[in-house]
């Protein structure tokens, strides 16, 4: 039976040995920062790891996860997790509860981290991490900067609060309207700065992204431009249920596949807009709370590309709550789900697309 999160709940999930499990390698637990969230009730069974909220220990089962499953990073050389941690979880966190999150990545599997500048305390949050992982980890940012001395000086920032020397991708951060894009593009622009940070060792890729249903079709326009190493666009059931949308990122992940673009997917997880503003927001979006729906959504996202040579990632949400079963559904992965499965998630949840192409084209 599938439970849902409680609405409040934060959790720290790590290893200890597990001497009273039989033949168990690892047990898990996972305990609440929130001590004033009543317990939810008996524990739920997902992908053999049976998840508890209270201080319950979580057995593994008589053998070990799944190892996480990688995969070519594009052309970059790095085999990067097919989860990706998407750090804006960390925009508003205390350094207390961002260090516990992030020492969730590597028992998790996890080695690839994207940020960005505009995303609050992020960069700052990571910085003592990075200082003892920074080896460990594929590391990404964005700016938000079209003109080339805005984004240069926002690339050197990043730097300085990440506490690193350079990072291995720099991303234009939601480029979709078409006088950025001329910007961006133009003399003096973002690109080429960046390409000319690239050049003095301060970025090693550069990628752009983008959120709402024009994005694939932008994404399309900028890789005709120039040969970005990264593309990061918005993939779920219910956005794909639109034709002209479906369309768009089919021939974009063509135009990756053949280019050897590496592909990162956000919002896998969306279930709606908020309906009604919670008292704790972790996401600008309502994700998905259900279990067994996050797993088939993460499985979804994850089996969109099946041939082989380039396959999808997927960022997990910015509800960190979220991040240990978003994991569980990489580890797990074998194919995707069929469209009734997922139809019938959309109906029981009622999951709608984020955005319409209208007024709610944008965040």
């Amino acid at each position: 039976m599938s439970r849902a999160l409680p609405p409040t709940a934060a959790f720290k999930l790590f290893s200890t040995p597990s001497p009273d499990c039989c033949r168990s390698d690892q047990v898990l637990q996972l305990s609440t920062i929130d001590s004033s969230v009543p317990a939810p009730g008996p524990t739920t069974s997902v992908n053999n790891a049976a998840f508890a909220i209270q201080g319950i220990e979580i057995m593994t089962g008589p053998t070990s996860p799944a190892p996480m499953p990688t995969a070519p990073f594009g052309s970059t050389g790095h085999l990067s997790s097919r989860i990706i941690f998407g750090a804006a979880a960390l925009g508003s966190m205390s350094p207390e509860r961002a260090a516990e999150t992030l020492s969730q990545l590597e028992p998790l599997g996890i080695n690839h981290i994207d940020t960005a500048e505009s995303y609050g305390e992020s960069e700052d949050r990571l910085a003592p991490f990075l200082a003892e992982h920074r080896e460990s980890f594929f590391l990404a940012t964005k700016t938000r900067y079209r003109s080339g001395d805005e984004a240069r000086t926002s690339l050197e920032r990043s730097l300085e609060r990440l506490g690193v020397e350079s990072v291995d991708l720099i991303q234009l951060h939601n480029l979709v309207e078409d006088d950025e894009w001329d910007q961006v593009f133009g003399s003096g622009g973002a690109l080429e700065a960046l390409v000319a940070a690239r050049d003095e060792g301060l970025c090693r890729f550069i990628g752009v992204t983008g959120h709402g249903t024009r994005i694939p079709g932008m994404h399309l326009r900028s890789l005709n431009e120039f040969n970005f190493d990264s593309v990061l666009f918005p993939l779920n059931f219910s956005m794909l249920s639109s034709t002209a949308y479906r369309d768009d990122v089919e021939a974009l992940i063509a135009l990756c596949q053949d280019r050897g673009v590496a592909m990162q997917t956000i919002k896998a997880i969306a279930r709606r807009r908020w309906q009604e503003t919670p008292a704790q927001q972790f996401s600008w979006y309502e994700p998905i709370a259900d279990v067994d729906a996050i797993t088939n959504a993460v499985h979804f996202a994850l089996g969109h590309v099946t041939d082989g040579t380039q396959s999808l990632f997927v960022n997990s949400s910015s509800d960190a709550r979220l991040l240990p079963h978003i994991a569980a559904a990489g580890r797990s992965f074998s194919e995707a789900p069929t469209d009734a499965t997922m139809t019938e998630d959309q109906e029981r949840l009622d999951i709608t697309p984020l955005f319409d192409g209208g007024t709610l084209e944008r965040i």
